[in-house]
């Protein structure tokens, strides 16, 4: 591949008529439903001179497809014995895509076979025919040995980067699986647009299934996300460092592809969110409510208290939760995740997290605290028993935003009001005890919050439950304002489902803002 101009030559070549075959694929665009493939490479073709192919489009002539081999076939005349291969871009096609320098010629092979039996001589003298053969047989195994030698150099260069990558994964993550690409490519059909299980601020999920049986998601991390390598051996040493019945399994990864590849479990189910606010056509009754909530309580209590490391997720929500076949709840995602040092009280950071779900303290100073974990699943909590997402402004005015109804129903003594209308049965007392935790978790002091092992006591009602103090200032404010709320601009860089991770943020608080916990509109 080349930027410009791709030029083959043969030399010493005997005179006659020969069948020149070029092979070409297209593997720098993907077959996906992402920017990068849109990307087209248009060049010519030329062979002795002649103009054999004019925009020439490799993808287009493949059927619109990738990793899809197209051969061309030219008969070439040699009269001096020399012959000339010429690919050159003439300015055509899309520059950029997927970076700076993909939009020249690419070719995967090419052989050149005369239609004649050879002969020792030419048609020349004698004297003449020894001097050519020589010169070309010296030039020829020159030009050889030297691309040779250029060949076996970045062949070499690219093995020790890829074994230095390998040594620091297995270094930080303890020898995790490791995938070749070629193996994920054939589990997942070339990543095929129809094996797209979904798409988050870091790259597509596909679906696959390995030789050995097992299925398998596989998150590619696109070169648009902001999930860079540190990121990648973040989310593979966290997840290889814990196991839990209630955190996604992580069978390996890939880092011999362009972009680095995560293979998880897959699960049938999909996300906690597209079950409850999708078309999932997953009926949730209530007990199967009460165990996903509480499931989560348990891998967030083991992440914070219990694991060899202390780990703060930092991006608790609906979507990052999946259901297994028996619809056990299994916390995913794990490129945010921040290891804690157990002798600090919290860690100042860059934000980084999802609109909705994050804790007033950690997105307005940057305070880093697994409270911030605790905020976020009061709001999934939230979210689970009453079966909407806790901005949805397709609704009447005084139930926009869930925690502002939540606590009205909560002060007239009608929180059950907030359940979901499709659950036909409910304990009411579980029911209370688990409206009661979610704002007991979204308190706007993190220091009023319970931690999650005795969220997880109070759930099961083997302690008794501690008073909600008051009414969060958050929400106070907000209305005492008539929803004029402070606001927020952020210099953030991520996709418009709100993931973001801030480098500069400029607040102008008049109080702690709803757009911290959910009431963000116009500023997402």
């Amino acid at each position: 591949m080349s930027p410009s101009s791709l030029r083959y030559y043969g030399i010493g070549l005997e005179n006659g008529i020969y069948t020149v075959e070029l092979q070409f694929a297209e593997f720098a665009y993907p077959d996906s439903l992402t920017w990068q493939s849109t990307g087209r490479r248009v060049f010519d073709i030329y062979v002795q001179g002649a103009l054999k192919e004019k925009n020439f489009d490799i993808r287009k002539t493949a059927g619109g497809k990738s990793y899809v081999a197209v051969y061309k076939k030219y008969n070439a005349t040699v009269s001096k014995n020399f012959l000339e291969i010429h690919l050159f871009w003439a300015g055509k096609g899309t520059c950029c895509i997927p970076t700076q320098g993909y939009y020249g010629p690419m070719i995967s092979a090419l052989s050149v076979t005369p239609n004649f039996t050879p002969t020792v001589r030419n048609g020349v003298p004698k004297k003449k025919s020894k001097a050519g053969a020589i010169a070309g047989i010296v030039i020829g195994a020159s030009v050889l040995g030297l691309a040779a030698l250029v060949g076996v150099f970045m062949l070499v260069q690219k093995r020790r980067r890829v074994s230095q990558q390998q040594e620091e994964l297995y270094n930080m993550v303890g020898r995790p699986n490791i995938f070749s690409s070629a193996e994920l490519k054939l589990a997942t059909d070339n990543f095929s647009s129809q094996n797209i299980l979904g798409e988050g601020g870091y790259g597509p999920v596909y679906k696959g299934k390995l030789p050995d049986g097992r299925v398998i998601a596989v998150k590619q991390l696109s070169k648009t996300s902001h999930q860079g390598k540190n990121q990648f051996v973040t989310e593979v040493a966290t997840i290889s460092a814990v196991q839990h019945r209630n955190l996604v399994k992580l069978y390996g990864c890939c880092i011999d592809s362009s972009t680095p590849l995560l293979v998880y479990e897959y699960h049938v189910n999909g996300s906690l969110d597209r079950a409850l606010f999708g078309d999932s056509g997953l009926n949730l009754d209530w007990a199967t409510r009460f165990e996903v909530i509480l499931g989560i309580a348990r891998g967030l209590t083991y992440l914070h208290e219990e694991s060899s490391v202390r780990i703060v997720h930092r991006d608790i929500k609906a979507s990052n939760v999946l259901l297994d076949t028996d619809l056990t709840p299994k916390i995913s995602d794990f490129g945010l995740a921040k290891l804690f040092d157990e002798k600090k009280t919290h860690v100042s950071t860059n934000i980084a997290g999802t609109f909705g779900y994050l804790a007033p303290e950690y997105a307005m100073r940057g305070h880093l605290t697994e409270k911030a974990d605790v905020f976020a699943f009061g709001v999934v909590a939230l979210e689970t028993i009453a079966g909407r997402p806790n901005t949805d402004n397709s609704l009447a005015e005084d139930r926009i935003y869930l925690f502002e109804w939540a606590w009205e129903l909560y002060e007239r003594d009608e929180a059950l009001g907030i359940l979901d209308p499709r659950i036909e049965e409910f304990d009411s007392e579980e029911a209370l005890r688990v409206i009661h935790v979610a704002l007991l978790c979204t308190q706007g002091s993190p220091h009023q919050r319970p931690p999650m092992s005795m969220v997880v006591k109070m759930l099961t009602g083997d302690i008794e439950m501690t008073e909600v103090v008051t009414k969060p200032s958050y929400i106070t404010e907000w209305q005492r304002r008539g929803g004029n709320t402070s606001y927020v601009t952020t210099d953030y860089s991520g996709d418009t489902t709100g993931e973001f991770s801030a480098q500069r943020e400029t607040i102008t608080p008049l109080t702690p803002s709803p757009a911290m916990t959910g009431v963000i509109d116009e500023g997402r």
